[in-house]
């Protein structure tokens, strides 16, 4: 396929263009790219041109803004990056944030607080907050404001027509619907409108507990979370430090509890929330303070250069501290899995459904748990198959039917299964969004890395 083929101000780079390797180039390291063509779309226009003449030719399309989870199909096919479509505007009358689709989550935090505002971002300010948010958004006020995705007031995209549609809930009541849980499947989003909170401030940071008081650190963090109100979100990392200059002196090299806080109440309230934590045995490093939203990456600390890594998830109906013990001791010091573990505490408002309806399913868990390894660049395809996934399942089966889902959002670190992807969503949400998929993309033209096929086509 010629490059020539498609009108667009931005770069179109076949496989031996100069620069198509930095186009493709990802946060996530471990799982290469190839697709035929790649289109660095500048605005909705680019965009266009690339749809058309993938539904022309009959090939798959991906996107990538930032590069932290996968493009639907890796090999082959038409990939549109948009990064240089980055940009936001905020109306501090009504705390709309429009956010173009290459935008990451730095640009609107720092927008919104000029007016007092902030978005219900991640823990990373270099994500992408488009696809973060219409994949559903567990962030960092989660249990106090909900998902992200039921905070998109509209959007725009481009579906498979080649046609670029304003939805609302007012004039694609189902559209919309989809958009907000499932938006990747539906076509490429150029712009969302989406619902800012009054959150100048939150009181946050860690505490960090060294190998010995590992167990004692989850044990505690789980039974205190029994307790705590909607104004905490929180959760816990077992993370064993590499031995390198970027990471601080007290945790380098050791295995470690880090628990995370944000607290959206006054300093007081939070410090009184957390003395729980502190008083469970002598932390190495206390980053708990009161702070400005725009620098709440301070909370969780994730490094910012790409890397490799390969990761699942699974949502639990609850989780008791036998089951919490066991996962240490199969991923701790000895257990020759090296992975970082997390353990996210749910519900709150995440628990209710909003007002417009929303594709988001398993409202009901009440924790995450995520295992994600560092990997070779380049080893994700055998490692997927290989000793590390092993090792992942074996914390997973520690749940049995306490599994009650999948969290999309944190299905980043690898190829997702047909059987994990109906895992995301409630059963009777996934047949719904499978015959919408079949109304507005009947050719199934979208790959996102969690591809919906239509329903006339599985």
């Amino acid at each position: 396929m010629s490059t020539a083929e498609i009108a667009s101000e931005g770069p179109v780079l076949g496989r031996e263009s100069a620069g198509y390797d930095e186009e493709v180039a990802a946060y996530q390291l471990g799982f290469g790219q190839r697709p035929d063509v790649v289109v660095g779309a500048t605005g909705p226009d680019d965009v266009r041109a690339a749809v058309r003449l993938a539904a022309g030719r009959g090939l798959p399309l991906a996107v990538q803004s930032t590069g932290h989870g996968l493009p639907g199909d890796r090999a082959g096919g038409v990939l549109v990056t948009t990064a240089r479509m980055r940009g936001v505007r905020v109306d501090p009358v009504t705390g709309i944030a429009r956010i173009q689709a290459g935008t990451p989550w730095g640009d609107v935090i720092r927008e919104a607080a000029l007016h007092g505002l902030a978005p219900l971002s991640g823990s990373t300010l270099g994500v992408g907050a488009v696809g973060y948010t219409v994949e559903g958004g567990i962030g960092l006020l989660a249990r106090t404001y909900g998902f992200a995705a039921d905070r998109i007031t509209a959007a725009e995209l481009v579906t498979a027509d080649g046609e670029l549609r304003h939805v609302t809930a007012a004039s694609d009541p189902d559209l919309f619907w989809a958009l907000r849980g499932a938006g990747g499947n539906f076509g490429v989003v150029t712009s969302l409108d989406v619902e800012l909170v009054r959150q100048p401030r939150i009181y946050g940071g860690g505490l960090y507990f060294a190998e010995q008081y590992v167990p004692d650190a989850l044990r505690t963090w789980l039974e205190w979370t029994a307790g705590v109100g909607e104004e905490m979100t929180s959760s816990i990392g077992l993370v064993p430090f590499p031995d390198k200059p970027v990471v601080p002196v007290p945790v380098r090299g050791r295995y470690t509890a880090h628990i995370r806080i944000a607290h959206t109440g006054s300093a007081a309230e939070g410090e009184a929330a957390v003395a729980p934590l502190r008083a469970l045995g002598p932390y190495v490093l206390d980053t708990l303070t009161d702070m400005p939203y725009t620098e709440s990456d301070a909370i969780y600390r994730d490094p910012p250069t790409p890397m490799a890594y390969y990761g699942t998830n699974v949502l639990l109906d609850d989780l008791d501290v036998t089951t919490a013990a066991r996962i240490v001791e199969l991923t701790g010091p000895g257990s020759g899995l090296n992975c970082v573990v997390q353990i996210s505490h749910l519900g709150g408002a995440m628990a209710r459904r909003p007002a417009a309806p929303s594709s988001v399913g398993h409202r009901d868990a009440r924790f995450l748990v995520r295992v994600l390894s560092r990997i070779a660049p380049g080893a994700g395809d055998a490692v997927a198959a290989a000793a590390e996934r092993a090792g992942h399942e074996r914390v997973y089966a520690l749940f049995g039917d306490r599994v009650t889902g999948i969290a999309p959002n944190f299905l980043l670190g690898g190829p997702v299964t047909a059987e994990q992807l109906r895992a995301c969503y409630d059963e009777a949400d996934y047949e719904r969004l499978a015959a919408l998929k079949a109304v507005y993309d009947p050719g199934n033209l979208f790959r996102s890395y969690h591809n919906i096929p239509p329903a006339d086509a599985r």
